[in-house]
């Protein structure tokens, strides 16, 4: 049973057929989605699919590029989200300071804001980062160990700051990026680094579709059936069976972020 751990079901791409790419993706054995939040809005919008859809889980957050628009009591608002029961973890937060939409003083204000309601309400991370490394780093050595862990999600780094956040004692989060033979390359061939007990999967969708996919569709639009071919990929990466895989990101993902099942 696979478990995409990053989707972004809320995007208006998935608005005309939400509940058929919902099902579509436990016919490819994608039994479980987490929802991805990205601001407060959109974190409501996230648990309300939720709330349609038992084996369904998502993260309440605000996203580095929001972080110029958080209201006064935005915490307070990812507080009582954090409340219910299919909320697993804070996020998606952190630095993004490739395209710097919010400053980057707030970005680190609100990523530390984050981090801080994580620890008070013992909970998971879901972690972004580009273009940021070193500051994100070293914003995270100052709160990670009073944080029941997090999840560095759609790693493309290099192998330095891959084992960076291994020893951090993060768990990676493998996109399609990784099925992308152009920009990929460097991610497919450090991917043997990561162990078994460290992996997880997502499709990040709609975005970063694979690039291997057969025959190619119509559509752009990626979806969370098309996680096994990210996995596949992976798998040949990182020099394992599918299956052996398949079983440890699964168990991974509801160690970190206490799924049932």
């Amino acid at each position: 049973m696979l478990i995409d751990i990053g989707v972004n079901l809320t995007n208006s791409r998935f608005d005309k057929d939400r509940d058929d790419v919902i099902l579509q993706a436990q016919l490819a054995g994608v039994e479980n989605l987490l929802i991805t939040g990205t601001n407060v809005l959109e974190s409501q919008q996230a648990l309300d699919i939720c709330q349609q859809h038992s084996h369904l889980y998502c993260t309440a957050g605000v996203h580095p590029h929001d972080a110029d628009n958080v209201s006064e009591n935005y915490l307070d608002e990812l507080t009582a989200l954090a409340h219910h029961e299919q909320v697993k973890a804070i996020g998606e937060c952190g630095l993004d300071f490739n395209r710097n939409f919010s400053t980057p003083d707030n970005q680190q204000r609100v990523f530390r804001e984050q981090l801080a309601l994580a620890k008070k309400l013992s909970m998971p991370v879901f972690l972004h980062q580009r273009d940021a490394f070193n500051t994100w780093q070293a914003i995270l050595n100052e709160e990670l160990n009073h944080i029941p862990g997090g999840v560095s999600h759609c790693f493309t780094g290099n192998l330095t700051e891959l084992k960076a956040c291994l020893d951090m004692g993060l768990y990676i989060g493998i996109t399609g990026w990784i099925c992308d033979e152009r920009r990929g390359q460097e991610l497919f061939d450090i991917a043997k680094y990561i162990p078994l007990d460290r992996i997880m999967v997502e499709t990040d969708a709609p975005y970063l579709t694979p690039r291997n996919l057969r025959p190619k569709p119509k559509s752009s639009r990626n979806e969370p059936k098309y996680l096994p071919y990210v996995v596949r990929t992976l798998a040949s990466a990182m020099k394992v069976d599918e299956d052996e895989l398949i079983n440890c990101s699964s168990t991974n993902a509801k160690q970190l972020f206490k799924l049932a099942g």
